[in-house]
């Protein structure tokens, strides 16, 4: 855990799992570069969002954006079709709503991030579940490394 002084009680944690799998790489290069990427952007579903989607799907994380050439490209993965104003928000809807990782359930960009931290290296393949359209689908997706900027 760190804080920042004078920052009126910003504070930084980094989870003890993340540590143990990055330690090695810190100690030997000094930093760790192996981070996994989808290649996407988005929001987490809301039960307003799945209103103005007209989907009962109300957890999970909703893509707005794929990035050319990235991991969700070329896995066919879809981003939004439709800007929109949700809760006094502009949003773009009608992408993929990503539920669960390898069976694991998806609540949000939280759970999502979490996830690819801790269990997941560049180059693997993770089964990601995904509604499209209304529809239960499955994807694989081979994970890439992250860039120095990007999305997840």
């Amino acid at each position: 855990t760190a804080i920042v002084e004078d920052s009126q009680g910003v504070g930084f944690a980094i989870p003890s799992n993340t540590i143990l799998k990055e330690i090695e790489d810190l100690v030997k290069n000094g930093s760790y570069d192996k981070h996994s990427w989808l290649g996407a952007s988005g929001v987490d579903m809301t039960y307003e969002i799945a209103e103005v989607m007209d989907t009962e799907v109300t957890y999970g994380w909703l893509i707005a954006e794929v990035t050319s050439g990235g991991p969700s490209e070329k896995a066919g993965l879809q981003g939004g079709t439709e800007q929109t104003t949700v809760v006094d928000e502009q949003i773009i809807i009608g992408g993929d709503i990503i539920i669960a990782v390898s069976g694991v359930r998806i609540t949000g960009i939280e759970d999502l991030s979490a996830y690819l931290e801790e269990y997941t290296l560049p180059e693997q393949t993770v089964n990601l579940t995904v509604i499209r359209n209304n529809e239960t689908i499955s994807i694989s997706l081979e994970l890439e490394n992250r860039p120095t900027t990007s999305t997840v």
